[in-house]
């Protein structure tokens, strides 16, 4: 499976565990990490678990793992860090 795959996995389901949390918004990557440990080849199945490990005020933290679905060994893992506090408010009538 192409690492840039897998990494677009752990981003798409990091935000569905912060979903998962009631939030009505997953926010903004601030820092994705993604470990590969081994290779999953073409057409093996695979299973994955998103967990949002803490979502505070304005950073959550999610980890997702990615493992062979015949054996239950890991092939990588993902840490997803999110910006989820509130927008910046807009300044009106500001001179650059």
């Amino acid at each position: 499976m192409h690492g840039g795959a897998i990494t677009s996995l752990v981003d798409t389901l990091g935000s569905a565990a912060i979903f998962s949390t009631g939030l009505p918004y997953s926010g903004v990557s601030v820092d994705i990490n993604v470990t590969f440990m081994a290779a999953a080849e073409l057409g093996e199945e695979i299973e994955i678990e998103s967990k949002a490990l803490r979502v505070g005020k304005s950073l959550a933290f999610v980890t997702v793992d990615i493992r062979k679905k015949a054996t239950g060994k890991l092939v990588a893992q993902g840490r997803h860090t999110k910006f989820i506090g509130p927008s910046a408010p807009k300044i009106r009538n500001s001179k650059l």
